[in-house]
């Protein structure tokens, strides 16, 4: 496919671009074929699943991330990367304060529907707010991506640069829960009670959640993305409604989305709000970490001395759940990473530990203190750590 962006992108301009399953792939690959062109570009990446932009396109393009997720974790590694550390409630300001550029916003859009709309099709969340700051909008049509019932259509005339496409989008190739997962998933359904609503992060851990909530009723899911997980939960009528910003699975959840008036993409300024998320009862945020010490504290973005992880939506809604009536926060974690001091930057404060879980059970720490809250983390650990984490504490 052959793309001029020649007459919608100048040198310098600062381009974002859609993330994860929602990234323009036609669109990228142009950008980097033709970055010479745009040289000093600054291009914002989200998650980066397709892995086109790589560390020798940094010659011309200036990268900027929030995460280390994905493909994004080489550019990091290569020291080309910048990462910005901003909790994902306060992307949408940075956007339209215009601190973070985006001249140019590249978008996925499904085919328009009947009258001439374009559904953002696979993500609304920080998109709704640069498509209002940005000066020109370059959009791929995706003959694959659903027409979703997001918090903003566009028309033809909103259209700078328009071209079609029909390619599978991006995905992650998803893990399948082992027996760790499954445990871990089973004390956390504990905690979740019938009627509330649900946050879930990424990875395999929420999906195994998910799981395992068979017999709820009346659950409702209000996150910043939404994967394949939730998709039999919908089918059998456990979950009744999402509001979410991105949808990041497979094409079983894109069927399920397409024209589906029970998922809602909304814009990062409604699912992160925090006076939206306060209204919200029984809110139970889901997440997982790269790491937990003894005390609470979690590390969700550095492990192994690569940044791999983000700062991201997770502490706005561990926030907002600790504040829900019948609410509570769950961090999932696999045993062997409970530790006694952190590798990376602390993601969520011990201040706003909830309840901490591993495949050897759950701790709830809410309203305990130090020594009480090191005796039940250690007892979480992998058994063959307890003892050096014990030795730790000395």
């Amino acid at each position: 496919m052959s793309v001029d962006l020649a007459g919608a992108l100048r040198p310098g301009d600062g381009v974002l671009v859609g993330q994860a399953a929602a990234e323009p792939q036609a669109l990228t690959a142009a950008l980097v074929a033709q970055r010479a062109a745009f040289s000093g570009a600054k291009l914002f990446l989200g998650v980066n699943y397709a892995g086109i932009v790589r560390p020798e396109h940094a010659d011309h393009l200036r990268l900027s991330a929030y995460c280390g997720a994905g493909a994004n974790r080489a550019l990091a590694d290569a020291g080309v990367l910048e990462l910005q550390p901003h909790p994902y409630s306060r992307f949408a300001a940075l956007i339209r304060a215009r601190r973070l550029a985006s001249d140019v916003v590249f978008l996925q859009l499904s085919p328009p529907d009947s009258g001439g709309a374009y559904s953002l099709g696979l993500a609304a969340e920080y998109l709704v707010p640069a498509i209002a700051a940005g000066r020109t909008i370059v959009a791929e049509v995706n003959r694959q991506v659903p027409w979703t019932h997001s918090e903003l259509v566009l028309r033809r005339k909103d259209i700078a640069l328009l071209v079609e496409s029909d390619r599978a989008p991006a995905n992650l190739q998803a893990k399948a829960a082992g027996d760790a997962e499954r445990a871990i998933a089973r004390h956390a359904a504990a905690f979740i009670p019938d009627s509330a609503t649900l946050e879930f992060g990424l990875g395999t851990l929420p999906d195994a959640v998910c799981a395992a909530l068979s017999g709820r009723k009346r659950l409702a899911v209000h996150s910043g993305a939404l994967g394949d997980g939730v998709v039999p939960l919908l089918q059998d009528g456990i979950v009744r409604e999402v509001n979410c910003g991105l949808l990041m699975g497979s094409r079983a959840l894109f069927q399920h989305a397409h024209r589906n008036p029970a998922i809602r993409l909304r814009s990062s300024e409604y699912t992160h709000d925090a006076r939206t998320l306060l209204g919200i009862e029984r809110f139970i945020a889901i997440n997982s970490a790269l790491e937990v010490d003894l005390t609470g504290q979690v590390n969700a973005e550095v492990a192994g001395g690569s940044y791999l992880g983000a700062v991201g939506g997770a502490l706005d809604f561990v926030r907002a759940a600790n504040q829900s009536p019948g609410g509570v926060s769950l961090m999932l974690v696999r045993a062997s990473r409970i530790v006694a001091q952190l590798q990376g930057p602390v993601a969520t404060p011990r201040s706003e530990a909830g309840v901490i879980v591993s495949e050897y059970g759950a701790a709830d720490l809410r309203g305990l203190g130090l020594t009480e809250r090191r005796r039940r983390m250690i007892a979480l650990a992998a058994p063959e750590n307890r003892a050096a984490l014990h030795q730790a504490e000395q």
